[in-house]
């Protein structure tokens, strides 16, 4: 095994988090231990840093997203506006404005309205009523 074998393999389990090795073991090729240093500390993932992101990028909740493209009720501030104004339509206008939105399909059509009919009086009275029963039946 070479020199340089041993050296890779004790600073790969020094950057395990073994340990440092003994000091008679760690010898920097050729005198420059600020360059292998400098190496293993870029080497050494960081716990505060997220390599992934862009560099000025903040990371978002994903709870403020949600909230930010949830849809929002406009009906309160829609009906106070509607309100407000004082013109009102005439009902033969919103009545033509209506039917040109319609469909021609049934299903499209309103449902027709049935003439309520009003309760027929009778014609006969409660004085006809006990006649008729004296008359039919033989009661006084």
């Amino acid at each position: 095994m070479s020199a340089s074998l041993l050296r890779r393999g004790l600073e790969l389990l020094e950057a395990a988090g073994r340990g440092k090795a003994p000091p008679g073991l760690q010898r920097g090729r050729d005198g420059s231990k600020a360059a292998s240093a400098a190496r293993r500390r870029k080497a050494l993932p960081e716990p505060g840093r997220n390599k992934a992101t862009v560099k000025g990028r903040v990371v978002k909740s994903a709870l403020e997203e949600y909230h930010k493209k949830k849809a929002v009720n406009h009906l309160k501030a829609n009906l106070q506006y509607m309100l407000k104004g004082r013109f009102v339509a005439n009902k033969a206008i919103t009545e033509q404005v209506l039917a040109q939105n319609r469909g021609r399909k049934s299903k499209d059509q309103p449902p027709k309205k049935a003439a309520k009919k009003k309760p027929e009086g009778t014609v006969f009275t409660e004085e006809d009523f006990r006649k008729f029963e004296r008359e039919y039946f033989g009661r006084p």
